[in-house]
């Protein structure tokens, strides 16, 4: 049963099949894990990727709705966008020219965002096969190993995620790496949500994010080292408002991203778990609430979704059009290795590197 007193009914949406999801890549076989809890929320991932394929929760009157964007097979996802749905590794985000220095030794990484690069580069973990293993219904582990020398990385990395839905229809992620050499570390998720469960933008969706500055990009959308406070300003959603009530304004950061694409620089970070961030959708009721250990949160609204074919054709052959999902990835700062006064991302050999992300729904009772 739901808050509200409804029943949820699981057949009303419409499943991602775990046969079309089973194949192999790169001589590694691919699966898809359903996860659930008693209320009735149910998330689909695959080990490609350590994809977050399908996330149903209720609306204010039960009734169940998929707020995750995705792909109904394997193949669709692998001709889709790269990062959509998928859990970021070595680094995410973006490095300027790929190029890090540890230890007093330059490290070169991969460039596959022109000059820099960004989300662990051509081989990070968006593209690879996890092992995976299920401990219960409500649980999913994934682990790989990050090769010494793998998209310009020192150290191998052993990495474990964990994916759990709670009684309490929270989607919690857990994850650790340990090197064996000085390396560099930033973990995230890298869902699209849309609350509403159907077709359309997010510009309705109300948005609260817990931080007072942002962390401004030049035009090649590397930080510019500032930390810029977001009073009087499109980027100030210190109280609930709508993604859309700025996001054409005039604004440098706007426009050269076509909307949102900003790292929050979150408040009274100290490691702790702590809210992040609240997104509302005002029509279907949904609520979900972000809760991280990191220090930054980037927003990015779908600008670059394009109802392009294949690549934005979704779920039940939906076609997914600019600003129809959004992202709240919670993670350390774009370019930290090069950003000496931001929140370091340096793992040492033998140290441990863990975290924990959590997605929390819910509903709000009475329609805005």
């Amino acid at each position: 049963m739901t808050r509200t007193g409804y029943a949820i009914r699981p057949d009303a949406v419409q499943p991602v099949l775990r046969a079309d999801y089973r194949g192999t890549v790169d001589g590694r076989a691919v699966d898809l894990f359903t996860l659930t809890n008693a209320r009735g929320m149910t998330v689909r991932a695959t080990n490609w990727g350590a994809r977050l394929v399908q996330i149903v929760v209720p609306d204010r009157d039960g009734r169940p709705g998929d707020v995750a964007l995705g792909y109904d097979t394997l193949a669709e996802a692998r001709a889709g966008q790269p990062s959509m749905g998928a859990f970021i590794g070595r680094y995410a985000n973006r490095i300027a020219e790929g190029r890090l220095v540890l230890d007093g030794q330059l490290h070169q990484l991969s460039r596959n965002d022109g000059p820099n690069h960004i989300h662990g580069g051509s081989t990070g973990s968006r593209f690879a096969v996890f092992d995976a293993s299920q401990p219960d219904a409500a649980t999913l582990r994934l682990r790989y190993r990050y090769a010494d020398g793998q998209d310009g990385y020192p150290g191998n990395l052993d990495s474990e995620v964990d994916y759990h839905v709670s009684p309490a229809n929270e989607l919690v992620i857990r994850y650790r790496a340990r090197t064996d050499r000085t390396t560099v570390v930033n973990f995230t998720s890298h869902v699209f949500f849309n609350l509403r469960g159907d077709a359309g933008d997010i510009l309705d969706h109300s948005l609260t994010v817990h931080a007072d500055a942002t962390t401004p990009v030049d035009p090649s959308m590397l930080p510019t080292g500032e930390i810029r406070p977001v009073r009087g300003t499109p980027f100030d959603f210190t109280q609930p408002m709508a993604v859309g009530a700025h996001i054409d304004d005039v604004d440098m950061q706007l426009v050269q991203a076509d909307g949102y694409d900003v790292n929050y620089v979150l408040r009274d970070w100290d490691g702790s778990l702590k809210q992040a961030a609240r997104l509302a959708d005002p029509a279907s009721g949904r609520v979900m609430e972000v809760f991280t250990t990191a220090p930054g949160l980037q927003l990015y609204t779908g600008n670059h979704l394009a109802g392009a074919v294949p690549r934005d054709r979704g779920k039940g052959g939906r076609v997914y059009a600019r600003r129809h999902g959004l992202c709240l990835e919670p993670q350390h700062f774009p370019d930290s290795p090069n950003q000496p006064h931001f929140p370091g991302t340096v793992l040492e050999a033998g140290a441990e590197y863990a975290g924990c992300i959590v997605y929390r729904f819910s509903v709000d009772r009475i329609a805005s």
